[in-house]
């Protein structure tokens, strides 16, 4: 079978479940974890791997793929902070960066201020609550044990401050 043709039948349930795995974790877009699913499917049609296995073979396959790519990721993920040491003075993070941001500043740090300006305004506590727990690494059910909530709660709590995220952005490119 041709790849796009492939790729057309397969699209819409990889979609599924890229989104479905990152309703679990928060350090990868929907659109990355599809992105890598595709490289990978289109590693294995080259390599032949594809020719006699059913869709259903070929989804678990990228499922199993995706779930070891993020475990690999969430090993490798740097934890920052701004309130850690940023050298052998003590300065820290915070008192180096100017109050406003500049181009060659670090992606992540650019990041992290934008979650402190998009905090500033417009979350509400709970969602405040919710970022600082992302940032601690915890799991959606461990947040929402600690919120008080149910895991589906805490996704949608996840879902409204993107969008608030994305509204931040917008105005800020204006």
């Amino acid at each position: 079978m041709e790849f796009e043709k492939l790729v057309r039948k397969l699209a819409p349930t990889l979609k599924r479940i890229t989104y479905k795995l990152n309703g679990h974790f928060t350090f990868f877009s929907d659109e990355d974890l599809f992105q890598e699913a595709l490289i990978r499917l289109l590693e294995d049609h080259r390599e032949g791997k594809l020719e006699d296995k059913t869709d259903s073979y070929i989804l678990q396959g990228c499922y199993f793929h995706l779930k070891n790519h993020i475990r690999k990721a969430q090993d490798k993920a740097p934890m920052v902070s701004l309130s850690s040491l940023l050298n052998d003075e003590g300065a820290d993070l915070e008192d180096v960066l100017p109050s406003t941001l500049p181009i060659s500043l670090p992606a992540f740090a650019q990041e992290r201020v934008l979650v402190e300006d998009i905090e500033d305004s417009g979350l509400t506590e709970k969602e405040k609550r919710l970022v600082g727990l992302c940032m601690e690494g915890l799991t959606v059910r461990e947040i929402g044990k600690k919120l008080g909530v149910s895991h589906v709660m805490v996704i949608r709590i996840r879902n409204d401050i993107r969008n608030k995220c994305r509204r931040f952005r917008k105005e800020l490119l204006k």
